[in-house]
């Protein structure tokens, strides 16, 4: 049976409007679904169809009974004065429950011991194994590390959070409760790399079934076997993952319009016949009329095909000033810290012209400052950084602000970049505002229309240093590409801050990746940079691993079944035994401390190398 059903369903906002007109799909258990469509199909309104959060006009939408189906996007109202922990324990609601009547139930017991009572605290007992109460706590340890949930903000005041961060703790609770159904409405937009690489691992290895909208093409593509579009308010389907799904679409889109070609073709063909029939038909043959009203009704039917068309793509060329020396960034000794957080030191790189840099890491780290810092917006602690007499420097901030939000798009264009009506109405028009969307005001605009328009005033002026911070960010699948097509022909140096992995793979010939007050400086992109450390983390793996002896090609002497070296084998072993308990009950002491547990798993593995030498030891001694 399937896990969700929708047919023939409508819904619309607007009297003659209807934003979802006949949608129809199912989903298996266990499938991983992305949803796509541009902004304002009616995605995030099917999802909150499905929770029953709205209604809908016509239809049919139904789940699997029994099923728990649950939406990351709802940020339920919490009781006032509860922690990030009293909403991470909610999620074990019913196991805690559990626990408590199995307590009374031992009470009880110590003064009547009645078959009764033995028989409910044993089913208790073995539904509370079985749902995972004896590791529930380190289970809540492990999906707040994995989302980078700190120990520190557990206890604070969920309401004092910010939007993000609530997002993220809510998104562990529902994992945590171990929903069957999970509906994603953009889950990694207040993620980092790392968060959303563990979501990922998380989604591959989870049994329910998952609905992803999501405007991350990497996080698509590596989650999800199929995809559902929302056009015009009805399902296409696409069998495979986001790259399966632009080539199949485009091969589509070629299909149609060869097709409409062909059917423009044979109008035009019938036309001529029709006319020429009616024609002889005037000189004496009546029955040639037929015919000739019979090829224009077929002519009616083909006349109804409409064209096919594709987003429109931008025609922009930004004005790049040639680049002349060897260096066009110099970074010496630099030092930036806030307080006693110190977020880099004695850092020291070189870029040459033409090179393209992205630079990632785990939020806080000071990506965003580094930026600030080449701005002259920060001022360093200690080294400096220097630019090259050629460069011409120009910046993308992550939130896009004009001097005046009243003003319309042309008149900021007019104010802001001193250009004449008609070069203003010309490179709007080349980042796709054309008619009256130039009259609109830019405090109306959107987050990527706001993003192209400061694109658009960038490009008029001569520079070879093009400065981006979190330039993808909150922007949906098109107007990521419109970013991307506008970045496509420029040739000189870029510098960028990002998650968005498609993206940086894209544009990226270099990584600085920070980490704990250090960049890691990669030469390549973001595959080879994930596949370099894959490699590493295997080498470091292997180096902790104690090195075993080959076993000798030569026969053994025989030795003798010594009483004294079994019982000093078996000491051996109880020995390393206790290590291992000893190990196993520190993990439990530092369950939420991730670079300590990382540190006792290498332990409990050497020794566990050790133990199975011992084992087969014991067992030659006593063959």
């Amino acid at each position: 049976m399937a896990d969700i059903t929708v047919n023939a369903l409508v819904k619309s906002f607007e009297i003659g409007s209807n934003i979802l007109d006949g949608l129809s799909f199912t989903v298996n258990p266990g499938e991983r679904v992305g949803i796509l469509g541009p902004n304002g199909c009616g995605k995030t309104t099917l999802f909150r169809i499905l929770v029953h959060e709205i209604d809908y006009d016509e239809g049919q939408v139904s789940t699997a009974p029994g099923k728990r189906i649950g939406l990351i996007s709802q940020i339920p109202v919490y009781p006032e004065g509860w922690t990030v922990e009293d909403v991470l324990r909610e999620a074990h609601k019913r196991l805690y429950d559990m626990q408590r009547r199995m307590e009374e139930l031992t009470l009880q017991m110590e003064q009547d011991a009645s078959p009764a009572l033995l028989q409910e605290y044993d089913r208790l007992s073995s539904e509370f194994q079985r749902l995972g109460g004896y590791t529930m706590e380190s289970e809540r340890n492990r999906v707040a590390n994995g989302l980078q949930i700190p120990p520190s903000q557990r206890s604070q005041l969920f309401d004092s959070l910010s939007g993000g961060e609530k997002t993220r703790v809510n998104l562990a609770r529902l994992i945590l409760e171990d929903t069957d159904i999970l509906l994603l409405d953009e889950p990694t937009n207040h993620l980092d790399l790392r968060a959303t690489e563990w979501l990922e691992d998380y989604l591959l290895h989870f049994k329910g079934t998952v609905l992803a909208i999501s405007h991350d093409r990497w996080f698509l593509d590596k989650v999800v076997q199929r995809c559902v579009e929302i056009v015009d308010g009805k399902a296409e389907f696409y069998s495979g993952n986001y790259s399966f799904y632009v080539e199949e679409r485009q091969r589509r889109f070629e299909e149609k319009l060869k097709q409409y070609e062909k059917d423009q073709a044979k109008i035009e063909q019938l036309q001529r016949a029709a006319e020429q029939m009616h024609l002889w038909a005037f000189m004496g043959n009546d029955k040639l009329h037929k015919r000739a009203f019979s090829m224009e009704k077929r002519i009616e039917k083909l006349s109804h095909s409409e064209k096919p068309t594709e987003q429109r793509k931008l025609s922009v060329k930004f004005k790049q000033r040639e680049f002349n020396g060897d260096e066009a960034l110099v970074v010496e000794g630099l030092a930036k810290s806030y307080g006693e957080k110190q977020l880099f030191h004695d850092l020291s790189l070189t870029v040459t012209g033409g090179e393209r840099i992205a630079i990632v890491g785990d939020n806080g780290t000071g990506k965003s400052t580094l930026v600030k810092l080449i701005m002259n917006e920060e001022t360093p602690d200690a080294g400096y950084l220097y630019l090259g007499p050629a460069i011409r420097k120009a910046y993308l901030p992550q939130i896009v602000q004009f001097s005046v939000d009243e003003r319309s798009m042309l008149d900021t264009m007019l104010y802001d970049c001193r250009c004449q009506p008609q070069e203003a109405r010309d490179r709007l028009a080349a980042f796709g505002f054309r008619g009256e969307d130039v009259f609109k005001p830019v405090g109306t605009l959107s987050g990527g229309e706001r993003s192209r328009l400061k694109l658009c005033q960038l490009m008029g002026g001569d520079i070879n240093l093009l400065i981006l911070d979190e330039p993808t960010n909150h922007l949906d699948i098109a107007s990521r590409e419109w970013m991307e097509d506008a970045l496509s022909e420029y040739e000189q140096t870029l510098l960028f801050v990002s998650h968005d992995r498609w993206f940086i793979e894209k544009f990226a010939d270099r990584i600085w990746a920070i980490a704990d007050g250090e960049i890691t400086d990669f030469r390549g992109g973001w595959r080879d940079y994930v596949a370099w450390k894959e490699r590493l983390l295997q080498f470091q793996q292997a180096a902790a691993k104690p090195v075993k002896k080959e076993k000798e090609k030569e026969k053994k002497p025989h030795v003798p079944n010594s009483e004294k070296l079994i019982a000093k084998t078996e000491r051996e072993i109880a020995r390393l035994e206790e290590k291992l308990a000893a190990l196993e009950a520190e993990g439990e002491q530092y369950a939420t401390d991730y670079q300590k547990l990382m540190e006792l798993e290498a332990q409990k593995e050497a020794l566990n190398e050790e133990l199975t030498a011992l084992y087969e030891k014991w067992e030659e001694l006593n063959a």
